[in-house]
């Protein structure tokens, strides 16, 4: 975890977060300035940024967005104040509507970047100063600091090259919190690719299949938000099991980059799972990553229970073996 300590202080009016990272100052000031890299960990997971506009120079502007599991969207701006490559820059930090003009009911705030090599790397100091302590009290009131802890954390994967990163380590599982799993597999394929290989019926009854001994019996899929889309397995031969399913809507889709869907098992009432798909790619890699939302703790475990990480992995080789060799 970067972050090593997070500090609101009231009589002040600032938020200030020190996070130090295992890379130059060089690798680390290229992860903040440019939008593609940013994106990857500027929002929360569940709710990544999309950078619309950027102009990285005094005077400049960026306009970004973040869209929550459910269709939510918040929209904000920076306006470049000071730009010192690579040791830091500021910016007037607020809050726009869909159009990105400033929103006045919500607070701006100057935000201070600094960046110094230390003997293992980098450290980071951002400090925000508000102008009253309502605009402060507002943004902690919307969990920016546990929100800033859980972006912060996705960072690792971006200062390093993708393949170094995640290659050869299979399913990844982390237990976020009580009701939060992040699943991560990196696929030598490229994203286009395994986009289609998440949406085309054809391509997806070729590897979906879990263990050896099953087969997919229906392959209904959802394309746009507000879709419904069905999925079933059953047991071939001597394989031991019992026919089962999910079925559910999507709640956003933004291709090839991202899928959302509340899946829950055929023929019940819930609970409903929320399944956040995302894929990023670099160097002809693509990182597949996968965060489930689940109403409680009683259900992760007992999802995770089934060897639900298990079958993921036998269909990811799967996928690498046939749809993207």
């Amino acid at each position: 975890m970067p972050v090593i300590d997070i500090n609101a202080d009231t009589e002040n009016l600032t938020l200030t977060v020190t996070a130090e990272f295992a890379a130059p100052i060089e690798r680390v000031w290229a992860a903040y300035t440019d939008p593609r890299q940013l994106e990857r960990f500027w929002g929360p997971p569940g709710w990544p940024a999309t950078f619309y506009t950027w102009d990285h120079t005094v005077g400049g502007r960026a306009d970004y967005g973040m869209t929550g599991p459910h269709g939510e969207s918040s929209r904000a701006y920076w306006e470049f104040l000071e730009i010192d490559e690579p040791r830091g820059f500021s910016v007037l930090d607020g809050f726009s509507d869909e159009n990105g003009n400033p929103n006045p009911g919500m607070p701006a705030m100057r935000m201070d970047f600094t960046f110094a090599p230390t003997e293992g790397g980098t450290r980071m100091v951002t400090s925000s100063r508000f102008d009253s302590i309502e605009a402060l009290q507002t943004v902690l009131d919307m969990g920016v600091v546990e929100g800033t802890r859980m972006a912060m954390s996705q960072i690792d994967a971006v200062l390093r090259d993708l393949r170094e990163y995640a290659e050869g380590k299979g399913t990844q599982v982390e237990l976020l919190d009580d009701t939060h799993v992040r699943i991560t597999r990196l696929v030598d394929g490229p994203r286009d690719l395994v986009w289609r290989a998440y949406t085309e019926p054809d391509l997806i009854r070729r590897w979906m299949l879990g263990p050896d001994g099953w087969e997919m019996t229906e392959c209904e899929v959802g394309l746009k938000a507000g879709d419904r889309y069905r999925t079933s397995w059953a047991p071939v031969g001597d394989t031991e099991g019992e026919p089962f399913g999910f079925e559910g809507e999507m709640l956003v889709v933004d291709a090839p980059r991202r899928a959302v869907q509340l899946e829950r098992m055929q023929g019940t009432d819930g609970p409903d799972i929320v399944d956040d798909v995302s894929f990023y790619e670099e160097d002809g890699a693509t990182l597949i990553t996968v965060l489930m939302e689940f109403p409680d703790l009683e259900t992760r475990d007992a999802v995770l229970a089934t060897g639900m990480a298990d079958g993921m992995e036998e269909s990811y080789k799967r996928l690498e073996s046939t749809v993207l060799a």
